[in-house]
């Protein structure tokens, strides 16, 4: 199957939503995913397979130099078929195309692998603070 990556694809809350739930679990709750991402996300991208939407990747920024991975999701059944990977370099080539200097990720340990040797990024300090 090929696999084509589509920038600031026209979102469907709920086929977005389904992704999501089958990629980090939990039961699909419909997300207003193409306004929160109109609104606030520098970009996003969509990995599509058949014209199904199998991954995503959203960058959110600070206006400026600072860009931010998050919600990088692919469907467990297209998984390590290196779609996860060619997203976040999609991600990271829609950022340094808007002016950012830097792209930031937060990751669980699981996924050290995969950010800091298949996708390059480069281990660092960082904080986390819970506000609920």
């Amino acid at each position: 199957m090929s696999i084509e990556l589509v920038a600031r694809f026209a979102v469907d809350d709920q086929q977005l939503s389904a992704l999501h739930a089958l990629a980090f679990g939990g039961e699909p709750v419909v997300q207003p995913w193409a306004e929160r991402l109109e609104r606030w996300a520098l970009s996003w991208v969509g990995a599509f397979g058949n014209d199904q939407l199998i991954g995503f990747v959203q960058v959110c920024w600070d206006g400026g130099a600072h860009a931010f991975v998050l919600d990088t999701a692919v469907d467990p059944e297209y998984g390590r078929q290196g779609i996860g990977k060619r997203l976040v370099l999609a991600a990271a080539e829609e950022a340094r195309a808007a002016g950012c200097e830097w792209l930031h990720v937060d990751f669980e340990p699981h996924l050290t692998a995969f950010y800091l040797e298949a996708c390059g990024f480069r281990p660092t300090d960082a904080g986390l603070l819970k506000l609920r």
